[in-house]
């Protein structure tokens, strides 16, 4: 168990947050709130990433409040979101966890590590089998890993956002059009992630353009690298037409930033390119050259589309905190509905209904898959472009460019099968 003062410390990070503003209670809602935690870095090198994320859940859970709570037997109750502060490490995170669970919350929110995810699901297998009249669901929103959904599936797991082999495939739809494309650099983060998006590069360049030749294959310390300009002075030396990284946050901020300044041309495939900094960092020589694989983007052609985004942006209208993802918000809606089709709040009964969860907002759909618990969703891959171009009419973050929507993969065709052996209570 953490010391004392940690577990002070952490607690006295929770935010209770209920509709529209905090210590707010929906006039329908009735008894405790439902605690949910957010396991998060909240501080150091990725807090940028964190507080993002905080943003988003804290709009989903204002959502859910706002129409009066969690409809459940004995009357309605709202949700309730707690921060706890992972510092960017494994150690920290399962501090975190404890404290959450002593502090009564039976669902885990993570994301922004497959490293800490993969930690945390391992500590809540232990848990839920030592005390399960103190279980716990985990819910991620970010950490794509495959193996997380294969070969180290957990039923107290569910992931809501694509694997990163799913995102590969998506960026190699458009990639394999791309005739005039001959060498490519692979570039990552040196964690289980970033060896597992580079992985699968190979081995779909070898699968759907052996052709295109591989000239540099490297990866780097996680969130610790200040300095890229040596990364990129070696891709431009390489002679690659193009970048893949799965790199997110600083990293990925400071890699194209370090291209652009040593004068390198080339396409950037990515998977988190279109956010946190990374369309203001390139500028113009990010036009046409930066491709970027989500769930939603943006500047999707539908109006259910613009208005989710218009409804972010009056929700937070200040431009460094436009970081708005769709599958944070249908996660928080499956949720709800899994609470309430089960007519309870234990870890148990919510997460058999979670397996079946179906959800649409704004037009945009998913369902968890119950053999493995991968959410299938459609998947967008969007090329940078100035703002009021063709396509765009968003930017990101206020920098001028936005994402224009060159590919639309319905859920069928992005969905991928699992290897997973699922050990059900």
């Amino acid at each position: 168990m953490p010391l004392p003062s940690r577990r002070q410390a952490i607690r006295a990070c929770a935010l209770a947050l209920l509709p529209l503003a905090v210590g707010a209670q929906p006039r329908s809602a009735t008894g405790a709130p439902i605690r949910v935690a957010l396991i998060e870095s909240l501080s150091g090198s990725f807090a940028n990433t964190g507080e993002a994320v905080f943003r988003n859940i804290v709009w989903a859970m204002e959502r859910v409040n706002a129409r009066g709570g969690v409809p459940l037997p004995g009357g309605a109750k709202p949700l309730q979101l707690a921060r706890y502060d992972s510092k960017g490490t494994n150690e920290e995170a399962l501090s975190a966890l404890r404290a959450a669970i002593d502090d009564g919350a039976h669902f885990v929110l993570q994301g922004n590590s497959s490293a800490t995810a993969a930690a945390l699901i391992e500590a809540i297998n232990k848990h839920n089998q030592r005390e399960p009249g103190r279980r716990v669901v985990f819910l991620n929103y970010s950490a794509v890993d495959p193996a997380l959904t294969n070969d180290k599936c957990s039923f107290w797991h569910f992931r809501f956002d694509a694997h990163a082999d799913m995102r590969m495939a998506a960026l190699m739809d458009v990639m394999r059009e791309d005739r005039a494309l001959k060498s490519v650099y692979l570039i990552g983060q040196d964690y289980s992630f970033g060896q597992a998006v580079l992985r699968e590069a190979r081995r779909q360049l070898a699968a759907q353009r052996p052709d295109v030749a591989v000239v540099g294959d490297e990866l780097h310390p996680v969130g610790r690298v200040k300095d890229f300009a040596p990364y990129a002075v070696k891709i431009k030396a390489s002679g690659a037409q193009a970048v893949i990284t799965g790199n997110w946050g600083n990293d990925l901020t400071l890699l194209v930033k370090a291209a652009r300044e040593v004068g390198y041309d080339g396409m950037f495939y990515t998977f988190y390119g279109n956010a946190l900094g990374a369309p203001a960092a390139l500028g113009d020589a990010g036009v046409g050259k930066v491709v970027a694989v989500a769930d939603w983007l943006p500047n999707l052609p539908t109006k259910g589309s613009e208005d989710f985004y218009r409804a972010f942006r009056a929700r937070f209208p200040q431009p460094q905190d436009d970081y708005v993802h769709m599958r944070m918000q249908l996660m928080v809606e499956a949720l709800a509905q899994a609470m309430q089709q089960a007519g309870s709040t234990d870890a148990l009964p919510v997460a058999r209904a979670l397996e079946h969860a179906s959800v649409t907002l704004y037009g945009q759909a998913g369902r968890m898959r119950a053999q493995d618990h991968q959410f299938q969703q459609p998947l967008v891959v969007g090329v940078m472009d100035r703002l009021d171009a063709p396509g765009v009419k968003f930017d990101v973050e206020g920098s001028g460019y936005g994402f224009r929507v060159v590919r639309q993969i319905p859920a069928d065709k992005a969905q991928m099968p699992s290897t997973c052996r699922m050990q059900r209570p």
